[in-house]
Parts: structure tokens; sequence; C-alpha cells
């Protein structure tokens, strides 16, 4: 964990200087790939030892099956290989050398480089492999059009700014990054004549940096004061069950939750904070016409905390693997997508069981609370007081149904899980269930657009 630190602070260091010695005015795009892959495997050698050798297995193996699987099958071959080959790493992390959950690893970054082997996969198959009308808008602007060269293959998944610990970005963005087109890209969208400047601006990261450092900081210091003064296990103690009541053990869990959050919020934004460092992470310019560095941003904490719906809980916590899993299953899934998307991001969290109580109670809580907002949600809609408690007490509801689901997440193992569910009387699953079968359930817009693809792909041929 001292190593994971020093590396991030090293790469933050390092971010600053690639901004400014090599940037695209002063180095060739060759030169920014080169130095950003060896500043990468330096880190990961630093931080890993010689199990960073994963890292690299993996990388090699798929870059063989990128440049000789075929179009057609290639995001397939791709995962396959890439997801069986983590969740090896897992079992034999866990089984063989039995590294706690605590201990920071090299299966964090196998993670991140996983993601980005089969986001890239699944691009490439868009761009080569399927006509445009098959695709939605998002996939036809992320397309890849023609197989990176090796060095552009390296840098994008060994780059020092998200080795360590990410996030997942797009290949096109990145490579727009490295050529210097990243942030022209996104000013030309505006219209700076009709703000009186006679040429585009030139947005610095510097603000956006210095306040995700805040944010990390106050972030440590929670960590370090509350996380280890309010255990998770604490809510399965014989003592704390036997004395406690109900609704005071949920108000608890509540707090041992929040008491979690912190290392995340750490770990997440130190590493959008590096990528910004190094000029990359520009995102726009937003209504006021502030400059925006959160493209590879991986939580909203205020919409985090503020969050009325689960669905809007899970959009702004983790956004870049939530994004990955879009990419690489729910727009791709052919039945099922809101599931499959929940046991794919349980077993790319590795193999613990506590994981996947936690998905497949995410999947029964989020068909639920579709569910409910569906049918219910437009009957508070007609007056302002009206609005204001349901937003409350959908607050309240989607605060405590995700100390529910997250609960055996940090607990891990099959026992305490089931006696943390015992003495909560497993009411958020019994609800969820009398909920989705006592109101009717919409069909998903997923489905529709589906069918709305297929039947322009049958239109095409025809023709």
């Amino acid at each position: 964990q001292i190593n994971f630190v020093a590396c991030q602070l090293f790469a933050l260091l390092a971010a600053f200087w690639f901004r400014i010695y090599l940037s695209p005015s002063h180095a060739s795009s060759a030169v920014r790939h080169a130095f950003a892959t060896l500043f990468g495997i330096y880190f990961a050698v630093f931080c890993f030892g010689w199990y960073s050798i994963h890292l690299f297995v993996l990388v090699m193996m798929n870059y063989g099956i990128m440049n000789m699987a075929s179009i057609p099958n290639i995001h397939r071959y791709s995962f396959v290989v890439a997801m069986g080959y983590l969740t090896l790493c897992h079992i034999s992390r866990i089984y063989i050398f039995h590294y706690g959950i605590l201990t920071t690893d090299f299966s964090g970054p196998l993670m991140i480089i996983t993601q980005k082997i089969t986001t890239l996969a699944c691009q490439l198959h868009d761009g080569i492999g399927r006509q445009a009308e098959e695709l939605t808008a998002e996939q036809n602007r992320l397309a890849v059009k023609s197989r990176p060269s090796l060095l552009e293959y390296l840098s994008y998944l060994l780059n020092f700014m998200s080795i360590i610990a990410g996030p997942c970005s797009n290949y096109k963005d990145y490579i727009a990054f490295i050529e210097g087109r990243h942030v022209h890209m996104k000013l030309l969208e505006v219209n700076w004549k009709q703000k009186g400047y006679d040429r585009l601006p030139d947005p610095s990261p510097t603000g956006a940096v210095m306040y995700k450092l805040c944010i990390t900081l106050v972030s440590l210091i929670l960590f370090l004061t509350l996380t280890k003064n309010f255990p998770m296990a604490y809510i399965i103690d014989n003592e704390f069950l036997d004395k406690t009541p109900f609704l005071t053990r949920l108000g608890y869990l509540y707090v041992v939750t929040q008491a979690a959050k912190p290392k995340y919020y750490f770990a997440w934004t130190l590493a959008d904070a590096v990528n910004n460092a190094a000029g990359y992470g520009f995102s726009g310019v937003d209504e006021k016409g502030a400059f925006r560095w959160d493209l590879l941003s991986n939580l909203n904490i205020w919409n985090i905390e503020t969050a009325t719906s689960f669905k809007m809980y899970l959009e702004n916590w983790n956004i870049q693997t939530a994004a990955w899993l879009k990419c690489v299953c729910y727009d791709r899934a052919p039945w099922y997508p809101t599931a499959l998307t929940f046991i794919l991001s349980a077993l790319w969290h590795g193999i613990y069981p506590g994981y996947y109580f936690t998905f497949l109670t995410g999947i029964l809580i989020t068909l639920a609370a579709r569910a409910i907002r569906n049918n219910c949600r437009h009957y508070f809609l007609s007056s302002v007081p009206l609005k204001i408690a349901y937003d409350i007490v959908t607050w309240v509801v989607t605060q405590l149904a995700v100390c529910y689901t997250v609960a055996p997440f940090v607990m891990l193992a099959v026992e305490p899980t089931i006696k943390f569910y015992k003495s909560v009387y497993f009411h958020m699953h019994i609800l969820s269930i009398l909920v989705l079968l006592l109101l009717p359930i919409r069909p998903q817009t997923h489905s529709l657009r589906r069918s709305q693809n297929q039947a322009m792909m049958n239109s095409v041929k025809s023709k």
C-alpha cells in the first residue's frame, strides 16, 4: 500500500513533467507513447515486483489475438482470454498465495488492463466488423477503424497515468491525447467567436488538479479517522445485535458504509488528478463557460451522496467501470442485459462470495427500483411539496438499499453475509420481490433499441 501511494505521487510529478516537457508541440507522438509506456512499466515493476509479469503476459497474449483473430470474433476471443486470465489470477492470489482483501497487489492493475483490452477489442470490432447502421451513436463515435501498432497498443494499456489505479479510457480518446488533438477536438464544439474570443483558448488542468488533490487529502484524513473507528464487522457482533433495535441497526449500517467510502474517493480522485496533470481528461465546457476536466472521473461525490434512485447512485459510482460494462456487456447482451451486466461485474471483481451476494442482490433491487419509478413517480410531480416529499423518501430508501446491497462486498465471506441478512430479516429482498410481483414491468428501452436496430439491418439487407 505504501508502494501504491508512493507510485501515484511519483506519477503525479511525472505527469506534470510529461505535460510541460513532452507536450505535443515539443515531442512527437512516438516519443510520447514511448515515455508513457516506459514510465508505466517501471511503476508496475517497482510496485509489484515480479508479479507484474502477469500484466505483461496478458498484454502480449491479447496483442497476438488482436492481430491474428478474425474481426467478427476478435471481441469474443479477447474477452474470454482476458477475463479467463484475470479469474485465474483472482483464484491464485487467494487460494495459492493467500493474499487478504486489504493487500494492494497486481490484481488491481490487471483488472484495469482487462477493461482496456476488452474495450479496444469491442471498439475495433465495431469499427471494422460492423456496419454503421448497426451501431448506436456512442459506438459510432468510439469505433476504431484500424488495428493499433505495437507501440500504440502498449502505450494505451501500460501508460504510467493509469497502470496503477486506472481509470479505463477509450482508445480513441487516448490516441487523440497523445497526438495533441484531445483538447482541440472538445474546444471546437463551442463557438468561441460568439463568446468574444479571436482564437481557441488554452485550458490549463492546474486548477482541476489542485481541487482534486484537496479532495484526495480530505478523503485520506477521513479514511484514517473514520474507517478504523467504524468497522463493518461490528454490524454482526452478537452483543450489538442483541441490544440494538432494528432501526438503530439500519442507521449504524449507513454510518459504517459511509466510513468505508473514503478509501475509494482517495484512490480514484488521485488517479483522476494524475491523468489531468498530464493534460488528459479535458471534457469540454459546461453551461457556465467553465472548462471541465472530468472525462476520466470515476465518481461524482455530490451525486452519490444525494442520489434519489439506485440507478443514479450506480451511474455516479465507479463511472468508468460502468461505462466499460455498458460497452462490452449491456449494449451487446442478446438477453437479460441487466442481470448479465451485474454478473460480469461480480466476476471482474473477483471470486469472493460476498461479491456475488452484492451483485445478485443488486439485480433484484435495480429491477424493483425501476418498476417503482416507472409506475409511481409521475404521481408526485404535480406539485413542489409532493416532489420534495418524494425526493426525501427516495433518498432515504436509496441510501439504505445501497448499504444493504454492499455490506457483503465488504464482509466477503458467506457466513457473515448470511448472519447480516438474517439480522435485518432479508427485508430488501422481500420488498423487492413483492414489488416485482405486484407492479407491472414495462419493456426496457434496451430491448426496444435492439429491435429497431435489427429492423434497420433487415431493411438495409433487403435493399
